[in-house]
């Protein structure tokens, strides 16, 4: 039967360039034969468009956003573009549904030629009225090994106390007050906080080894910090006095030496190490022994650096340090910024962040940019693949406001922030109304969005499976974890945990992400229905078994607080 000519399309696309805030959310997967669109948007249009550039040849098809459609989806109609302008012939009617504000398609992919060659496809959003486009989304195909029944999720806006990211606490001086168990297991229950920053001081060790006991109160420190689950922002310096009354370059590479095996045996429990050791509060300016105020010699960077190659060497290579400004790594590292290849490769570029403790606190950051014009972009580029954190250190309004606050998290890929330090400043976030969302986006928040499972699987066989997953925070996580799938047996309880290819690391913000294999199951293992279930564990002996240090996906009814498992709402029947 013939269907409606998409007129009000044409009418739209000569109309002027399109915006982006109404459209957002975009999820891309396949199986074997079916390929499924997802995107959410506000309001309440009345069309709602996918424009499909099979061949990713922009200069073929219709051009839309930046890509060359050869098929057109509009509501329930699919449509092949016949060249020239605006020229569409209906191919099929397709399953299409709108659950609240989230539009779905679900399309043969023999409906859109598609053949696996060149195995992707590049695709604009839009709906109307009033009009919004969205920005050009890639879908790899997986190559269709999963087959089975496809289950949908629906993302949850719980704040949620997940590893390695949100707002920190700051509440004494680690290095002299012990923390507290109960203190530190409240902040994860009843506010969601998991990290905690450990200032460690050595001032009384400016010119002698760190005494033992002190090196034991450092062991206490970090065991409490294990009990009660949660992670160390770390960071050691020996001064808080502007007289930068700090100690010598060979005296720090002689305490590094000491708390080298501490490093490493807690490692665990240490997030990200914040460089320190110069300078007073360990921020590199105030500095009796590297450069004062500003004036740095040569002989001066030189050992700065030797600083943080000492610091890089003795500390784990799963962990990552952070200098105070872009400055300091520009200097000392070279000004180009970290590119996605050379991420993770275990080099000194790859493993130096940034943190901000002046963040919007004046047009420079109180001396945190020299030249925002170069150093912004740097920073964002960097960041992506880099740990970003901080804290504010004065009211400075509209800067410090929300809006400021928000654009600057999200282009810096923010993954933590300090509760306690400036209290005005954070405050002003809640009466201004984005503590919610800051509280949601700070650091990495994956929600699941789709799994094809099969109903059954065979012992010593392989399980196909595809789930796609959508990253909704300003980062992704910086340290290694891992991902599994896990069988539970329903009568039994048995657990078969059954690792998963994929790094939460290269999960960036605002992409989706789809984990396509498949996965043999133990020979051994008993027949019976097993409960499907997806763990991000932390990879670290003592911590991959404690739910504590494992990612919540940010659904409903998928946590399960007792293990750390996520429930994917599946059973598969195995013989």
């Amino acid at each position: 039967m013939p269907q409606p000519w998409p007129w009000m399309s044409l009418l739209l696309a000569l109309l002027a360039s399109p915006a982006q805030a109404a459209i957002s959310g975009v999820a891309l997967s396949n199986d074997a034969t079916h390929v499924t669109y997802e995107f959410q948007h506000t309001g309440t249009p009345t069309f709602r468009r996918a424009y499909i550039d099979v061949d990713r040849n922009a200069g073929t098809g219709y051009a839309q956003g930046g890509i060359g459609a050869e098929y057109l989806m509009e509501n329930t109609a699919l449509y092949k573009h016949l060249g020239g302008g605006w020229s569409w012939q209906f191919v099929a009617t397709v399953p299409h549904t709108v659950t609240g504000s989230t539009a779905r398609w679900t399309v043969a992919r023999a409906d859109l030629g598609e053949t696996a060659t060149p195995n992707d496809a590049d695709l604009v959003f839009q709906i109307e009225p009033p009009m919004e486009t969205s920005a050009k989304a890639t879908h790899v195909y997986s190559g269709g090994p999963a087959s089975g029944t496809t289950t949908w999720y629906s993302a949850s806006t719980a704040t949620i106390a997940n590893p390695e990211r949100g707002f920190y606490r700051y509440t004494n001086d680690c290095g002299t007050t012990d923390f507290s168990a109960t203190t530190l297991k409240g902040y994860r229950e009843t506010q969601k906080i998991t990290q905690v920053i450990c200032v460690f001081y050595l001032g009384e060790f400016k010119n002698s080894p760190i005494s033992q006991a002190q090196l034991d109160r450092f062991q206490r420190q970090a065991n409490i910090v294990r009990s009660a689950g949660l992670k160390m922002i770390l960071r050691f310096a020996y001064t808080t006095s502007e007289t930068g009354d700090d100690a010598s370059p060979s005296r720090v590479a002689a305490h590094l030496d000491q708390l080298a095996p501490y490093l490493s045996a807690n490692s665990d429990v240490i997030a990200v190490v914040q460089t320190g050791f110069v300078g007073a509060w360990g921020e590199w300016y105030y500095t009796q022994n590297f450069g004062n105020a500003g004036v740095v010699s040569s002989a001066d960077w030189n050992n700065r650096k030797a600083v943080v190659d000492k610091l890089l060497s003795v500390l784990p290579a799963s962990r990552m340090v952070q200098l105070r400004t872009p400055k300091l790594k520009r200097t000392m590292y070279g000004t180009a910024a970290l590119t996605a290849s050379q991420a993770y490769n275990g080099s000194a570029v790859a493993r130096i962040g940034h943190h901000n403790d002046c963040f919007l606190a004046g047009p420079t950051d109180w001396g945190t940019y020299e030249n925002t014009s170069v150093e912004y972009p740097y920073l964002s580029a960097e960041t992506a693949y880099l740990p970003m954190g901080g804290e504010t250190c004065n009211v400075n309004p509209p800067r410090s406001d929300c809006a400021t606050a928000l654009n600057e998290m999200a282009l810096f890929h923010y993954s933590y922030m300090n509760e306690d330090y400036h209290a005005s400043v954070v405050s002003g976030w809640t009466s201004g109304g984005c503590r919610p969302e800051i509280d949601r986006r700070l650091g990495y928040r994956f929600s699941l969005v789709s799994a094809t499972l099969p109903t059954s699987a065979s012992r010593g066989g392989a399980l196909a499976l595809s789930i796609a997953l959508k990253n909704e925070g300003w980062a992704a996580p910086y340290n290694p974890r891992n991902v599994e799938l896990v069988l539970r047996h329903t009568s039994s309880g048995a657990v078969y945990r059954l690792p998963l290819a994929g790094d939460p690391r290269r999960w960036a913000p605002g992409t989706n992400v789809t984990l396509s294999q498949s996965v043999t199951l133990p020979a051994g293992m008993a027949t019976g229905t097993y409960a499907l279930l997806l763990n991000l564990p932390d990879p670290a002996t003592a911590l991959n078994t404690r739910p504590e240090y494992a990612i919540q996906l940010a659904n409903a009814n998928v946590w399960e607080t007792s293990t750390g498992f996520n429930s994917l709402q599946r059973t598969v029947n195995v013989q």
